[in-house]
């Protein structure tokens, strides 16, 4: 009797399989859980925070769930969202053309550009394994190799956008209850308020990317694809190890 073929099926042990999973995915699922977690703590904090401040103002607290669906909440959240979406979006950009000698978050000297088409193995230089969109040479592969920036800095406008129609909200809840008149839309992207949530974020993000980009040149972190190899010398570039 013949057995069926079991080529190209997975049949090591479901617990194996679970735990090569975890191992080949663990830095997402570390800092997702880890987003999941501080996202929880950043809520229960703010929560407090906010009752605490309508206590001072006479006013009765909210439930947790209540809170969740403030515009308090979701400017804190989305001012935050689109400066980090921001800075990868400048950092995918930047580093297409721009180098910083001896630093592993630069590409070779050398190397500054789009690079040829052998060099990014698209078109006709496309491998087996490449991406389907990698081989064609029309608009998808135009989209495709820009795309990682594309979505970087389409989120990034998104949560600006939604930091703005979630801020002017809140602002004018506290605009209520100090009896101020209400501002429109387009009057809170113009005010103090709004650019100082925008720019004490910026700022951070901005300054994290440049002392990454110095301090990897002359500092090591041993395994690390974020840092040259230990041995490395300061003035090698892009070089990971």
């Amino acid at each position: 009797m013949s057995t069926p073929s079991t080529a190209g099926k997975d049949i090591a042990p479901a617990g194996h399989r679970a735990w090569r999973f975890l191992r080949h995915n663990s830095l997402g699922l570390l800092f997702m859980g880890a987003f999941l977690v501080t996202l929880a703590g950043q809520a229960v904090a703010a929560h407090a925070e906010f009752n605490n401040q309508l206590g001072t103002d006479g006013m009765a607290p909210l439930s947790f769930g209540a809170y969740l669906t403030t515009s308090d909440f979701a400017v804190d959240v989305t001012e935050n969202w689109q400066s980090e979406y921001l800075q990868f979006f400048l950092y995918i950009f930047a580093t297409v053309h721009l180098l910083q000698r001896g630093s592993p978050e630069s590409k070779e000297l050398d190397r500054s550009g789009t690079e040829s088409d052998e060099d990014q193995w698209v078109g006709e230089h496309a491998r087996d394994d490449s991406p389907r969109w990698a081989a064609d040479k029309g608009w998808r592969q135009v989209v495709y190799s820009r795309s990682l920036g594309l979505v970087m800095g389409s989120i990034f406008l998104l949560s600006w956008l939604a930091q703005s129609v979630a801020g002017v909200a809140a602002y004018n809840e506290q605009q209520l209850r100090q009896l101020q008149p209400p501002v429109s839309w387009t009057a809170y992207l113009s005010s103090a308020d709004f650019w100082s949530r925008t720019l004490q974020n910026w700022q951070s993000e901005l300054l994290a990317v440049a002392s990454m980009a110095i301090l990897a040149i002359y500092l090591r972190q041993r395994g690390s694809p974020e840092s040259k190899p230990v041995g490395a010398p300061h003035s090698a570039t892009g070089v990971e190890g």
